[in-house]
Protein backbone atom coordinates (compact mmCIF):
# COMPACT_ATOMS: atom_id res chain seq x y z
CA UNK A 1 0.00 0.00 0.00
CA UNK A 2 1.39 3.26 -0.95
CA UNK A 3 1.95 5.91 1.46
CA UNK A 4 -0.29 8.84 1.17
CA UNK A 5 1.00 12.20 -0.05
CA UNK A 6 1.56 15.42 2.51
CA UNK A 7 1.01 18.93 0.47
CA UNK A 8 0.65 21.87 1.87
CA UNK A 9 -2.62 23.76 2.45
CA UNK A 10 -4.13 24.44 -0.86
CA UNK A 11 -6.71 26.43 -2.68
CA UNK A 12 -9.30 25.50 -4.86
CA UNK A 13 -7.94 23.57 -8.03
CA UNK A 14 -9.22 26.62 -10.19
CA UNK A 15 -7.84 30.33 -10.69
CA UNK A 16 -9.81 32.08 -8.09
CA UNK A 17 -8.64 29.69 -5.59
CA UNK A 18 -4.77 30.20 -6.76
CA UNK A 19 -5.32 33.88 -6.51
CA UNK A 20 -6.99 33.66 -3.21
CA UNK A 21 -3.66 31.68 -1.89
CA UNK A 22 -1.39 34.52 -3.57
CA UNK A 23 -3.30 37.65 -2.73
CA UNK A 24 -3.11 35.82 1.59
CA UNK A 25 0.85 35.31 0.83
CA UNK A 26 0.97 39.09 -0.19
CA UNK A 27 -1.22 40.14 2.69
CA UNK A 28 1.27 37.83 5.55
CA UNK A 29 4.32 39.57 3.78
CA UNK A 30 3.28 42.97 3.77
CA UNK A 31 2.61 42.91 7.18
CA UNK A 32 6.66 41.43 7.34
CA UNK A 33 7.45 44.59 6.01
CA UNK A 34 6.00 46.46 8.70
CA UNK A 35 2.29 47.39 7.04
CA UNK A 36 0.51 49.50 10.07
CA UNK A 37 -1.23 47.58 12.88
CA UNK A 38 -4.71 49.18 12.11
CA UNK A 39 -4.45 48.59 8.66
CA UNK A 40 -3.45 44.91 8.80
CA UNK A 41 -6.57 44.33 10.85
CA UNK A 42 -8.93 45.76 8.65
CA UNK A 43 -7.18 43.82 5.97
CA UNK A 44 -7.96 40.50 7.94
CA UNK A 45 -11.63 41.79 8.77
CA UNK A 46 -12.71 42.10 4.66
CA UNK A 47 -10.54 38.66 4.18
CA UNK A 48 -12.90 37.46 6.99
CA UNK A 49 -16.19 38.71 5.88
CA UNK A 50 -15.68 36.97 1.98
CA UNK A 51 -14.55 33.29 3.14
CA UNK A 52 -15.81 31.19 1.09
CA UNK A 53 -18.61 28.35 2.05
CA UNK A 54 -16.56 25.15 2.90
CA UNK A 55 -12.84 26.01 2.16
CA UNK A 56 -10.73 26.55 4.79
CA UNK A 57 -7.51 24.95 3.91
CA UNK A 58 -5.79 28.36 2.41
CA UNK A 59 -6.47 30.26 5.32
CA UNK A 60 -4.56 28.41 7.66
CA UNK A 61 -1.28 30.16 7.09
CA UNK A 62 -3.03 33.50 7.12
CA UNK A 63 -4.69 32.31 10.32
CA UNK A 64 -1.70 31.51 12.02
CA UNK A 65 -0.01 34.62 10.55
CA UNK A 66 -2.48 36.47 12.39
CA UNK A 67 -2.80 34.49 15.29
CA UNK A 68 0.95 34.92 15.94
CA UNK A 69 1.44 38.69 15.49
CA UNK A 70 -1.68 40.32 16.73
CA UNK A 71 -3.06 37.47 19.15
CA UNK A 72 -5.18 39.88 21.05
CA UNK A 73 -7.36 40.90 18.25
CA UNK A 74 -7.05 37.13 16.81
CA UNK A 75 -8.96 36.21 20.18
CA UNK A 76 -11.53 38.98 20.03
CA UNK A 77 -11.78 38.37 16.46
CA UNK A 78 -12.96 34.74 16.95
CA UNK A 79 -15.05 35.16 19.90
CA UNK A 80 -17.13 38.22 17.59
CA UNK A 81 -17.25 36.07 14.51
CA UNK A 82 -18.70 33.00 16.37
CA UNK A 83 -21.39 35.26 17.68
CA UNK A 84 -22.44 37.37 14.46
CA UNK A 85 -20.44 35.51 11.46
CA UNK A 86 -22.17 33.38 8.64
CA UNK A 87 -19.91 30.97 7.73
CA UNK A 88 -19.95 27.80 10.07
CA UNK A 89 -16.58 26.57 8.52
CA UNK A 90 -14.97 29.82 9.56
CA UNK A 91 -16.24 29.98 12.87
CA UNK A 92 -14.51 26.08 13.47
CA UNK A 93 -11.49 27.31 12.23
CA UNK A 94 -11.01 29.88 14.78
CA UNK A 95 -11.92 27.50 17.29
CA UNK A 96 -9.43 25.03 16.36
CA UNK A 97 -6.34 27.40 16.47
CA UNK A 98 -7.60 28.92 20.18
CA UNK A 99 -7.70 25.63 21.52
CA UNK A 100 -4.20 24.26 19.99
CA UNK A 101 -2.85 28.28 21.12
CA UNK A 102 0.66 28.18 22.57
CA UNK A 103 -0.05 31.96 23.39
CA UNK A 104 -2.25 31.42 26.96
CA UNK A 105 -4.21 29.32 28.71
CA UNK A 106 -7.32 31.52 28.47
CA UNK A 107 -7.15 31.47 24.40
CA UNK A 108 -7.30 27.68 24.88
CA UNK A 109 -10.39 27.90 27.79
CA UNK A 110 -11.55 30.88 25.07
CA UNK A 111 -11.53 27.95 22.17
CA UNK A 112 -12.73 24.91 24.27
CA UNK A 113 -15.47 27.09 25.48
CA UNK A 114 -16.54 27.73 22.21
CA UNK A 115 -16.30 24.31 21.39
CA UNK A 116 -18.73 23.09 23.57
CA UNK A 117 -21.40 25.24 21.89
CA UNK A 118 -20.96 22.62 18.95
CA UNK A 119 -23.02 19.87 17.32
CA UNK A 120 -21.05 16.96 17.56
CA UNK A 121 -20.51 16.78 13.91
CA UNK A 122 -18.50 20.68 13.68
CA UNK A 123 -17.00 19.42 16.74
CA UNK A 124 -15.31 16.57 14.50
CA UNK A 125 -14.66 19.39 11.79
CA UNK A 126 -12.50 21.02 14.28
CA UNK A 127 -10.69 17.69 14.88
CA UNK A 128 -9.92 17.20 11.50
CA UNK A 129 -8.73 20.99 11.16
CA UNK A 130 -6.28 20.19 13.84
CA UNK A 131 -4.95 16.88 13.32
CA UNK A 132 -5.57 17.28 9.11
CA UNK A 133 -7.63 15.21 6.73
CA UNK A 134 -7.88 13.40 3.55
CA UNK A 135 -8.49 15.00 0.62
CA UNK A 136 -9.13 12.28 -1.85
CA UNK A 137 -5.96 10.78 -1.98
CA UNK A 138 -4.25 13.99 -0.82
CA UNK A 139 -3.49 14.00 3.23
CA UNK A 140 -3.90 17.87 3.88
CA UNK A 141 -2.17 18.50 6.98
CA UNK A 142 -3.42 20.38 10.19
CA UNK A 143 -3.15 22.82 12.50
CA UNK A 144 -0.89 20.78 14.52
CA UNK A 145 -0.73 18.05 17.04
CA UNK A 146 -3.87 17.46 19.33
CA UNK A 147 -3.13 19.39 22.93
CA UNK A 148 -3.82 16.80 25.66
CA UNK A 149 -6.41 19.92 27.13
CA UNK A 150 -8.51 19.72 23.59
CA UNK A 151 -8.77 15.66 24.24
CA UNK A 152 -10.20 16.03 27.32
CA UNK A 153 -12.67 18.50 26.42
CA UNK A 154 -13.75 16.26 23.78
CA UNK A 155 -13.71 13.77 25.93
CA UNK A 156 -16.38 15.09 28.41
CA UNK A 157 -18.27 16.45 25.57
CA UNK A 158 -18.95 13.01 24.49
CA UNK A 159 -19.22 11.53 28.29
CA UNK A 160 -21.58 14.14 28.80
CA UNK A 161 -23.41 13.18 25.61
CA UNK A 162 -23.49 9.56 26.68
CA UNK A 163 -24.60 10.58 30.48
CA UNK A 164 -27.69 10.67 28.82
CA UNK A 165 -29.09 7.92 26.24
CA UNK A 166 -31.44 10.15 25.21
CA UNK A 167 -29.33 13.05 24.51
CA UNK A 168 -26.83 10.78 23.14
CA UNK A 169 -30.01 8.72 20.99
CA UNK A 170 -29.92 12.02 19.06
CA UNK A 171 -26.62 12.55 18.17
CA UNK A 172 -26.26 9.50 16.80
CA UNK A 173 -29.77 10.13 14.53
CA UNK A 174 -27.88 13.38 13.28
CA UNK A 175 -24.16 12.40 12.93
CA UNK A 176 -23.41 8.71 13.68
CA UNK A 177 -20.06 8.79 11.26
CA UNK A 178 -18.73 12.19 12.96
CA UNK A 179 -19.13 10.74 16.30
CA UNK A 180 -17.40 7.41 15.46
CA UNK A 181 -14.59 9.41 13.74
CA UNK A 182 -13.93 11.77 17.23
CA UNK A 183 -13.77 8.36 19.71
CA UNK A 184 -11.58 6.60 17.05
CA UNK A 185 -9.29 9.78 15.80
CA UNK A 186 -8.66 10.90 19.71
CA UNK A 187 -8.49 7.02 20.77
CA UNK A 188 -11.15 8.11 23.29
CA UNK A 189 -12.71 5.04 24.96
CA UNK A 190 -16.33 4.68 24.12
CA UNK A 191 -18.84 4.10 27.55
CA UNK A 192 -20.47 0.92 28.12
CA UNK A 193 -24.07 3.00 26.08
CA UNK A 194 -21.95 4.80 23.43
CA UNK A 195 -19.86 0.85 22.53
CA UNK A 196 -23.34 -0.95 22.40
CA UNK A 197 -25.33 1.47 19.95
CA UNK A 198 -22.78 3.07 18.06
CA UNK A 199 -20.13 0.58 17.74
CA UNK A 200 -22.17 -3.04 17.86
CA UNK A 201 -25.42 -1.07 16.32
CA UNK A 202 -27.46 -2.95 19.15
CA UNK A 203 -29.88 -0.32 20.60
CA UNK A 204 -31.61 -1.21 23.80
CA UNK A 205 -35.31 -1.79 23.00
CA UNK A 206 -37.35 1.30 22.85
CA UNK A 207 -34.66 3.80 21.86
CA UNK A 208 -34.98 6.12 19.13
CA UNK A 209 -32.05 4.02 17.80
CA UNK A 210 -34.27 0.84 18.08
CA UNK A 211 -37.26 2.30 17.03
CA UNK A 212 -35.38 3.15 13.33
CA UNK A 213 -34.68 -0.07 13.07
CA UNK A 214 -37.59 -1.22 13.51
CA UNK A 215 -39.17 1.24 11.08
CA UNK A 216 -37.21 -0.38 8.02
CA UNK A 217 -39.29 -3.47 8.69
CA UNK A 218 -42.68 -1.82 9.01
CA UNK A 219 -45.21 -1.67 6.07
CA UNK A 220 -48.18 -0.50 7.93
CA UNK A 221 -48.10 2.98 6.97
CA UNK A 222 -49.90 4.45 9.84
CA UNK A 223 -47.44 2.33 12.15
CA UNK A 224 -44.71 3.84 10.41
CA UNK A 225 -46.33 7.52 11.17
CA UNK A 226 -46.58 6.65 14.95
CA UNK A 227 -43.20 5.54 14.99
CA UNK A 228 -41.86 8.57 13.54
CA UNK A 229 -44.26 11.27 15.87
CA UNK A 230 -43.38 9.38 18.88
CA UNK A 231 -39.67 9.03 18.52
CA UNK A 232 -39.45 12.49 16.46
CA UNK A 233 -37.06 10.62 13.47
CA UNK A 234 -35.38 13.14 11.51
CA UNK A 235 -35.99 13.29 8.46
CA UNK A 236 -33.34 12.35 6.66
CA UNK A 237 -33.23 9.78 8.38
CA UNK A 238 -36.65 8.34 8.35
CA UNK A 239 -36.74 8.91 4.74
CA UNK A 240 -33.67 6.47 3.99
CA UNK A 241 -35.88 3.86 5.54
CA UNK A 242 -38.94 4.24 4.10
CA UNK A 243 -39.81 2.38 0.97
CA UNK A 244 -43.34 3.81 0.12
CA UNK A 245 -44.16 7.43 1.49
CA UNK A 246 -47.86 8.01 2.25
CA UNK A 247 -49.49 11.59 3.33
CA UNK A 248 -49.46 9.88 6.79
CA UNK A 249 -45.83 9.29 6.99
CA UNK A 250 -45.52 12.70 5.56
CA UNK A 251 -47.26 14.72 7.93
CA UNK A 252 -45.11 12.71 10.69
CA UNK A 253 -42.06 13.46 9.16
CA UNK A 254 -42.80 17.18 8.63
CA UNK A 255 -44.15 17.71 12.05
CA UNK A 256 -41.07 16.16 13.52
CA UNK A 257 -39.04 19.08 11.43
CA UNK A 258 -37.23 21.70 12.38
CA UNK A 259 -37.89 24.75 10.09
CA UNK A 260 -34.27 24.95 8.63
CA UNK A 261 -34.66 20.91 7.79
CA UNK A 262 -38.27 22.23 5.87
CA UNK A 263 -36.36 24.92 4.06
CA UNK A 264 -33.06 22.37 3.35
CA UNK A 265 -35.65 19.48 2.33
CA UNK A 266 -38.07 21.59 0.10
CA UNK A 267 -37.38 20.08 -3.29
CA UNK A 268 -37.61 16.84 -1.60
CA UNK A 269 -41.03 16.85 0.10
CA UNK A 270 -41.97 18.57 -3.51
CA UNK A 271 -40.69 15.68 -5.26
CA UNK A 272 -43.11 13.19 -2.63
CA UNK A 273 -46.07 15.78 -3.73
CA UNK A 274 -46.32 17.08 -0.54
CA UNK A 275 -47.45 20.53 -2.25
CA UNK A 276 -50.07 19.35 -3.77
CA UNK A 277 -51.72 18.30 -0.60
CA UNK A 278 -53.67 21.23 1.42
CA UNK A 279 -53.22 19.88 4.61
CA UNK A 280 -49.10 19.02 4.10
CA UNK A 281 -48.73 22.28 2.54
CA UNK A 282 -50.21 24.38 5.28
CA UNK A 283 -47.74 22.27 7.54
CA UNK A 284 -44.82 23.53 5.66
CA UNK A 285 -46.24 26.97 5.44
CA UNK A 286 -46.45 26.65 9.53
CA UNK A 287 -42.98 25.77 9.27
CA UNK A 288 -41.43 28.52 7.45
CA UNK A 289 -43.51 30.90 9.35
CA UNK A 290 -41.68 29.66 12.51
CA UNK A 291 -38.39 29.73 11.15
CA UNK A 292 -39.03 33.69 10.54
CA UNK A 293 -37.48 33.73 14.29
CA UNK A 294 -35.37 30.62 14.53
CA UNK A 295 -31.82 31.85 14.96
CA UNK A 296 -30.40 28.55 13.46
CA UNK A 297 -31.90 29.35 9.64
CA UNK A 298 -29.76 31.11 7.19
CA UNK A 299 -31.34 33.48 5.11
CA UNK A 300 -28.87 32.67 1.94
CA UNK A 301 -30.23 29.15 2.36
CA UNK A 302 -33.99 30.43 1.36
CA UNK A 303 -32.82 31.78 -2.02
CA UNK A 304 -30.63 28.17 -2.72
CA UNK A 305 -33.77 26.36 -1.52
CA UNK A 306 -36.02 28.17 -4.12
CA UNK A 307 -33.83 27.73 -6.97
CA UNK A 308 -33.49 24.25 -6.36
CA UNK A 309 -36.67 23.02 -5.35
CA UNK A 310 -38.53 25.07 -8.03
CA UNK A 311 -41.16 25.98 -6.24
CA UNK A 312 -44.81 27.56 -7.58
CA UNK A 313 -44.84 31.28 -6.85
CA UNK A 314 -47.13 31.81 -3.65
CA UNK A 315 -44.80 28.84 -1.71
CA UNK A 316 -41.70 30.46 -3.17
CA UNK A 317 -43.55 34.02 -1.62
CA UNK A 318 -43.20 32.52 1.87
CA UNK A 319 -39.95 31.05 1.70
CA UNK A 320 -38.35 34.26 0.33
CA UNK A 321 -39.88 36.27 3.59
CA UNK A 322 -38.04 34.19 5.67
CA UNK A 323 -34.75 35.20 4.05
CA UNK A 324 -35.57 38.77 4.40
CA UNK A 325 -36.95 38.52 7.92
CA UNK A 326 -33.51 36.76 8.64
CA UNK A 327 -31.36 39.08 6.88
CA UNK A 328 -33.29 42.25 8.78
CA UNK A 329 -32.01 40.80 12.21
CA UNK A 330 -28.84 41.03 10.87
CA UNK A 331 -28.39 44.77 11.05
CA UNK A 332 -30.42 47.85 9.90
CA UNK A 333 -28.49 50.54 7.21
CA UNK A 334 -28.82 53.53 8.46
CA UNK A 335 -27.37 55.70 5.87
CA UNK A 336 -28.99 56.34 2.28
CA UNK A 337 -27.14 53.84 0.17
CA UNK A 338 -26.32 53.46 -3.87
CA UNK A 339 -26.13 50.19 -5.37
CA UNK A 340 -24.16 50.52 -8.35
CA UNK A 341 -23.55 47.46 -10.70
CA UNK A 342 -21.60 47.18 -13.89
CA UNK A 343 -23.21 46.03 -16.77
CA UNK A 344 -20.48 46.58 -19.27
CA UNK A 345 -19.00 43.81 -21.59
CA UNK A 346 -18.12 40.39 -20.09
CA UNK A 347 -19.85 41.39 -16.49
CA UNK A 348 -22.30 39.05 -16.22
CA UNK A 349 -21.39 38.03 -12.82
CA UNK A 350 -21.54 41.22 -11.55
CA UNK A 351 -25.30 41.63 -12.66
CA UNK A 352 -26.23 38.71 -11.29
CA UNK A 353 -24.58 39.68 -8.21
CA UNK A 354 -26.20 42.54 -8.10
CA UNK A 355 -29.59 41.06 -8.33
CA UNK A 356 -28.33 39.09 -4.94
CA UNK A 357 -27.47 42.20 -3.03
CA UNK A 358 -30.19 44.73 -4.03
CA UNK A 359 -32.77 41.82 -2.65
CA UNK A 360 -30.15 41.78 1.04
CA UNK A 361 -30.50 45.22 1.03
CA UNK A 362 -33.62 46.58 0.43
CA UNK A 363 -35.02 45.24 3.25
CA UNK A 364 -32.72 46.48 5.85
CA UNK A 365 -32.38 50.08 4.32
CA UNK A 366 -33.96 52.61 6.95
CA UNK A 367 -33.37 55.07 4.25
CA UNK A 368 -33.42 55.58 0.35
CA UNK A 369 -31.61 53.08 -1.49
CA UNK A 370 -30.66 53.61 -4.99
CA UNK A 371 -30.24 51.09 -7.59
CA UNK A 372 -28.08 51.82 -11.05
CA UNK A 373 -26.82 49.53 -13.76
CA UNK A 374 -24.23 50.98 -16.06
CA UNK A 375 -22.08 50.97 -18.75
CA UNK A 376 -21.41 54.24 -20.82
CA UNK A 377 -25.17 55.50 -19.98
CA UNK A 378 -27.23 55.03 -16.44
CA UNK A 379 -30.06 52.48 -15.98
CA UNK A 380 -32.25 53.23 -13.00
CA UNK A 381 -33.49 49.79 -11.05
CA UNK A 382 -36.52 49.89 -9.64
CA UNK A 383 -38.26 46.85 -8.43
CA UNK A 384 -42.40 46.74 -7.07
CA UNK A 385 -40.75 44.78 -3.98
CA UNK A 386 -38.25 43.89 -2.28
CA UNK A 387 -37.12 40.26 -2.11
CA UNK A 388 -34.87 38.36 -4.94
CA UNK A 389 -37.90 37.88 -7.77
CA UNK A 390 -38.77 41.69 -7.78
CA UNK A 391 -35.29 42.33 -8.33
CA UNK A 392 -35.14 39.60 -10.85
CA UNK A 393 -38.08 41.07 -12.60
CA UNK A 394 -36.22 44.48 -12.26
CA UNK A 395 -33.05 43.53 -14.09
CA UNK A 396 -34.60 41.88 -16.47
CA UNK A 397 -33.35 43.46 -20.00
CA UNK A 398 -30.50 44.25 -18.26
CA UNK A 399 -27.19 42.29 -20.44
CA UNK A 400 -23.80 43.21 -20.11
CA UNK A 401 -22.30 45.23 -23.20
CA UNK A 402 -20.46 48.41 -23.64
CA UNK A 403 -17.91 50.13 -22.65
CA UNK A 404 -17.42 51.41 -18.99
CA UNK A 405 -17.85 54.63 -17.43
CA UNK A 406 -17.70 53.94 -13.84
CA UNK A 407 -18.78 57.85 -12.91
CA UNK A 408 -22.19 57.90 -14.86
CA UNK A 409 -24.23 56.83 -12.57
CA UNK A 410 -23.35 59.35 -10.16
CA UNK A 411 -23.29 61.64 -12.94
CA UNK A 412 -26.80 61.21 -12.74
CA UNK A 413 -27.58 61.26 -9.39
CA UNK A 414 -26.85 64.55 -8.97
CA UNK A 415 -28.88 65.39 -11.88
CA UNK A 416 -31.61 63.96 -9.95
CA UNK A 417 -30.94 65.14 -6.87
CA UNK A 418 -30.20 61.69 -5.39
CA UNK A 419 -28.44 62.19 -1.92
CA UNK A 420 -26.64 59.25 -0.73
CA UNK A 421 -24.15 58.62 2.12
CA UNK A 422 -22.53 55.65 0.82
CA UNK A 423 -22.07 54.00 -2.31
CA UNK A 424 -21.47 50.24 -3.22
CA UNK A 425 -19.91 49.60 -6.45
CA UNK A 426 -20.18 45.45 -8.10
CA UNK A 427 -17.70 45.95 -10.21
CA UNK A 428 -13.88 44.40 -11.83
CA UNK A 429 -12.74 48.48 -11.29
CA UNK A 430 -12.01 49.21 -15.01
CA UNK A 431 -13.00 52.18 -16.70
CA UNK A 432 -12.21 53.65 -20.02
CA UNK A 433 -14.61 56.26 -20.68
CA UNK A 434 -15.93 59.45 -19.23
CA UNK A 435 -17.32 60.75 -17.24
CA UNK A 436 -14.68 58.67 -14.69
CA UNK A 437 -15.52 57.77 -11.22
CA UNK A 438 -13.18 60.25 -9.26
CA UNK A 439 -14.32 63.41 -11.06
CA UNK A 440 -17.90 62.54 -10.74
CA UNK A 441 -16.97 62.22 -6.85
CA UNK A 442 -15.56 65.16 -6.50
CA UNK A 443 -18.61 66.63 -8.56
CA UNK A 444 -20.85 64.70 -6.47
CA UNK A 445 -19.13 66.40 -3.01
CA UNK A 446 -19.28 69.70 -4.59
CA UNK A 447 -23.20 69.26 -5.35
CA UNK A 448 -24.27 68.08 -1.70
CA UNK A 449 -21.06 69.33 0.42
CA UNK A 450 -20.64 65.21 1.43
CA UNK A 451 -18.28 62.84 -0.06
CA UNK A 452 -20.38 59.00 -0.10
CA UNK A 453 -18.00 56.73 1.54
CA UNK A 454 -17.35 53.43 -1.60
CA UNK A 455 -17.28 49.64 -1.06
CA UNK A 456 -16.08 48.25 -4.21
CA UNK A 457 -17.63 44.36 -4.11
CA UNK A 458 -14.58 42.95 -6.69
CA UNK A 459 -15.53 40.54 -9.33
CA UNK A 460 -13.78 38.36 -12.33
CA UNK A 461 -10.69 36.71 -11.75
CA UNK A 462 -8.75 39.53 -13.04
CA UNK A 463 -9.81 42.43 -11.07
CA UNK A 464 -7.33 44.96 -10.21
CA UNK A 465 -7.90 47.62 -7.43
CA UNK A 466 -7.39 50.70 -9.66
CA UNK A 467 -10.21 52.39 -8.65
CA UNK A 468 -9.84 52.09 -4.94
CA UNK A 469 -6.39 52.85 -4.88
CA UNK A 470 -6.84 56.24 -6.88
CA UNK A 471 -9.33 57.09 -4.61
CA UNK A 472 -7.67 56.26 -1.06
CA UNK A 473 -4.79 58.71 -2.53
CA UNK A 474 -7.17 61.31 -2.24
CA UNK A 475 -8.39 60.59 0.69
CA UNK A 476 -11.66 59.00 -0.25
CA UNK A 477 -12.71 56.65 2.21
CA UNK A 478 -12.86 53.14 0.15
CA UNK A 479 -13.02 49.52 1.25
CA UNK A 480 -12.92 46.31 -1.15
CA UNK A 481 -14.52 43.25 -0.97
CA UNK A 482 -13.80 40.51 -3.42
CA UNK A 483 -16.50 38.10 -4.25
CA UNK A 484 -15.28 34.72 -4.58
CA UNK A 485 -18.25 33.56 -6.10
CA UNK A 486 -20.01 32.02 -2.95
CA UNK A 487 -23.17 33.64 -2.37
CA UNK A 488 -23.58 31.99 1.48
CA UNK A 489 -20.36 34.44 2.38
CA UNK A 490 -22.66 37.73 1.24
CA UNK A 491 -24.38 38.70 4.55
CA UNK A 492 -21.23 39.75 5.34
CA UNK A 493 -21.50 42.64 3.68
CA UNK A 494 -24.27 43.81 6.33
CA UNK A 495 -21.58 44.61 9.12
CA UNK A 496 -19.81 46.79 6.25
CA UNK A 497 -22.92 48.88 5.14
CA UNK A 498 -24.29 49.10 8.10
CA UNK A 499 -23.38 51.51 10.97
CA UNK A 500 -20.59 52.91 11.03
CA UNK A 501 -17.20 52.64 9.34
CA UNK A 502 -15.07 49.60 9.55
CA UNK A 503 -12.86 51.82 12.16
CA UNK A 504 -15.79 51.68 14.48
CA UNK A 505 -16.36 47.99 13.68
CA UNK A 506 -13.06 47.18 14.71
CA UNK A 507 -13.57 48.46 18.11
CA UNK A 508 -16.46 46.46 18.68
CA UNK A 509 -14.72 43.53 18.01
CA UNK A 510 -11.82 44.75 20.66
CA UNK A 511 -14.58 44.81 23.01
CA UNK A 512 -16.16 42.24 22.43
CA UNK A 513 -15.98 39.54 25.62
CA UNK A 514 -14.87 36.62 25.73
CA UNK A 515 -16.82 33.29 26.21
CA UNK A 516 -16.09 30.97 29.28
CA UNK A 517 -16.80 27.40 29.30
CA UNK A 518 -19.82 26.17 31.12
CA UNK A 519 -18.91 22.74 31.06
CA UNK A 520 -17.81 20.98 34.29
CA UNK A 521 -15.29 18.52 33.60
CA UNK A 522 -16.64 14.44 34.28
CA UNK A 523 -15.24 11.79 36.34
CA UNK A 524 -13.97 9.00 34.49
CA UNK A 525 -15.43 6.54 36.87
Amino acid sequence: MSPRKRTQPRANKNASGASELSNFERLIERARLGMPEQDYRLNILNVLLRTPHRNVAPYMPLFADVHERDPLFFVRLAAWYNEVGAVHDLKQLFIAFLATSKFSEEFRETGLALLEKLPPYQVERVTRMIKGYLDGKTFVPGIGSVPRSYKTAVENYLKQREADPKVFDAAVLHARKPLKTLYASLRIKPGPYAQRVLFENDPPEGSRLAVLKQLAKVQDPAEQARLIVENKLPYRTAVSTIKMMTPSVLVALINAMTPQEVINNLASLKARGAMDNEDLRKMIERKLEAAKTDSRVSALKTREAIKVANLDDAMAQKVQSVGDVQIKAKGKISRATALLVDKSSSMDEAINLGKMIASILAPICEKDLFVYAFDTMAYPIVAKGKELSDWEKAFKGIVSSGATSNGVSIDAMIRKNEFVEQIVMVTDQEENTPPLMLQALRAYEKKFDVMPDVLFVNVGRAYRPTLFDQLTREGIMAENYVFTGDYYSLPGLIPLISGGTRLDLLADIMNFPLPERKTPALSKN
